[in-house]
């Protein structure tokens, strides 16, 4: 587990690696990543986890913006679980905020390769009677933006979401 604490208003003190095509990521002010089992106890102590750490980042427990980040963690850790395990292997999850924009960014990263999410322009409505496939919607509407790319570093996929730091909140 990996924490820098700081303030959002306050400089940077951490600057992302930028070893992807995108463009270089801005500096963070505090960051959270944990290795969890791929599993369901694994995807619930991501979320419980992440709601402690918000908190403790000044985004308190009941505010609209901790329930907001905190179900997007939930629905992404429960996609990497169900849609992602690979025997023996973990999914990792990375928590970023950051000052400029006042964003935090959720990624969750698996080792299935050929499970990929649509691209979020393309994310399917389910039926009325269908008993899942609403979590990227869901994960659509509380983040700002979303997205997934292949994993830099070995087989997998990396599903990312970043939601506004809001003074209402």
């Amino acid at each position: 587990m990996t924490s820098e604490h700081g303030s959002l208003s306050g400089p940077a003190r951490t600057t992302r690696p930028t070893g992807r095509l995108t463009s270089p990521h801005p500096p963070v002010d505090r960051t959270f990543e944990m290795r969890f089992t791929s599993t369901p106890r694994g995807a619930r102590l991501a979320r419980r986890l992440v709601a402690h750490r918000l908190d403790t980042w000044g985004i308190p427990y009941g505010s609209r913006l901790h329930d907001a980040i905190v179900l997007v963690v939930a629905e992404l850790a429960v996609n990497a679980v169900r849609h992602g395990h690979v025997p023996g292997r973990d999914f990792h999850l990375r928590l970023d905020a950051v000052t400029h924009p006042r964003t935090v960014r959720i990624e969750v990263t698996d080792t299935r390769a050929e499970r990929v999410p649509p691209h979020p322009a393309h994310v399917r409505v389910p039926e009325a009677e269908d008993t899942g496939g609403r979590g990227l919607l869901l994960v659509a509407g509380l983040a700002y933006r979303w997205g997934w790319h292949p994993r830099a570093d070995g087989p997998g996929k990396t599903v990312w979401a970043e939601c506004g730091l809001t003074p209402s909140g």
